[in-house]
């Protein structure tokens, strides 16, 4: 073998080499190009999960504020409409009171109705001895129903009239003035007492006046929501 046909053998081994390695350096290429595209892809995935992860919980806040903020409203406004119920209410309780004081104007009635009240009381009490308080300027008209109310309250519970003393000591507060809006008051009626104070009737108008609005409050409540709606 020549010089010649030995430079033409080493010159394909070179060729061959240099393909071989072409080829090789191809195959990391694109190998190398796969594996950056699926990390890519991976770190796209990644970020686009966080995205999304980071979108909901910032969906599910706005929605707990949406929900916080809705039952707030519905709070204020359940608190606006009792606020007004009660507002009316009290409205009505003041009209009802103002109306008490012209039990006591008609002295004809009211004189009846102090007796009755007195006789409900010693039924209530059922003590030998009894304490009266009453206005100062319904002095007069419960005296001159005592012996009646007395011996009406022995007939009824079979028992000797008790005796009544009426404090002239302490009275009950007087009608409401304008003059003292603020002051305490009282629209008639009558208290009465053991003579120990143990036991206490308290049968003034206003007391009455109290225990109806209490008995029926959830009926006036009810025909209040009953005019809400309608």
């Amino acid at each position: 073998m020549n010089d010649a046909d030995v430079s033409k053998q080493i010159q394909q081994m070179v060729r061959f080499i240099r393909q071989e390695a072409e080829e090789k350096a191809n195959e990391i290429s694109v190998s190398a190009e796969e594996e950056f595209n699926i990390e890519k892809l991976q770190l796209v995935e990644a970020e686009k999960k966080k995205i999304r992860q980071e979108y909901e919980k910032k969906e599910k806040q706005v929605d707990i504020r949406k929900k916080i903020e809705y039952s707030m409203q519905l709070n204020a406004s359940r608190i606006k409409v009792l606020q007004a119920q009660d507002d009316l209410v009290s409205s009505m309780k003041e009209v009802a009171g103002k109306e008490l004081l012209r039990v006591s104007q008609d002295h004809h009635s009211y004189k009846n109705l102090l007796k009755e009240l007195i006789v409900q009381s010693l039924l209530r009490l059922k003590e030998p001895s009894v304490l009266l308080r009453c206005r100062k300027e319904d002095h007069a008209l419960v005296e001159s129903v005592l012996h009646s109310a007395s011996h009406e309250y022995a007939k009824k519970a079979q028992v000797h009239p008790p005796e009544i003393l009426i404090d002239h000591q302490v009275y009950l507060p007087p009608a409401p003035s304008h003059h003292n809006a603020h002051a305490q008051y009282c629209c008639g009626g009558v208290v009465l007492a053991s003579r120990d104070g143990k036991i206490v009737c308290e049968n003034t108008l206003d007391a009455r006046l109290d225990v109806v609005f209490r008995k029926k409050l959830p009926e006036i409540r009810k025909w209040l929501v009953g005019q809400v709606a309608a």
